[in-house]
């Protein structure tokens, strides 16, 4: 389906399209031309959590996630086990559209996409800290995880701020 950008006027691949501040704007206009980059999924998450109908939160916030890795990644998990926090990369697969000034939920203060952690975001990237729990094959069960259930992990590495190494 063809839509139009608001900022060039050409008829684009809806797929092709953001919606920033109520306004459709195509990926030519929104990167200046920057190519896209190849990302696959090394897993998946796999809880209870569900984008929550208001807002930006979760429904049924999980205690416990699971990371599903693909066998394929077995490999580079030799001594994971032995780290207690993570830090895990996720693409946001329900990300709405975007705003780029409101009020951040956390707090109430009126800033730009970049000091928040909503997830409508235009890169649809997400970080976050979480704790191992256990691994069990290449199923790791970590604590902390906002990702809503069936979000590819696209990257798991050590967590910087792990206390137990700044110290």
């Amino acid at each position: 389906m063809k839509t139009i950008c608001t900022q060039c006027g050409k008829a684009v691949d809806e797929n092709s399209t953001r919606t920033v501040d109520g306004k459709v704007i195509c990926t030519e206009c929104m990167y200046s031309g920057a190519a896209p980059v190849q990302i696959y999924p090394i897993g998946i998450v796999c809880n209870t959590q569900k984008r929550a109908n208001r807002g930006f939160g979760v429904a049924k916030k999980a205690a416990v996630s699971t990371i599903r890795l693909l066998e394929s990644q077995r490999p580079f998990m030799y001594r994971l086990e032995e780290e207690p926090y993570l830090t895990v990369v996720y693409y946001l697969h329900k990300s709405g559209a975007v705003r780029s000034v409101f009020r951040r939920g956390l707090d109430g203060k009126k800033t730009g996409l970049f000091a928040t952690r909503t997830p409508d975001r235009l890169s649809r990237l997400a970080i976050q800290d979480v704790r191992l729990v256990k691994i069990e094959g290449t199923t790791l069960y970590v604590e902390g995880l906002d990702a809503i259930d069936g979000s590819p992990v696209l990257d798991i590495k050590l967590c910087w701020h792990n206390p137990e190494l700044v110290k």
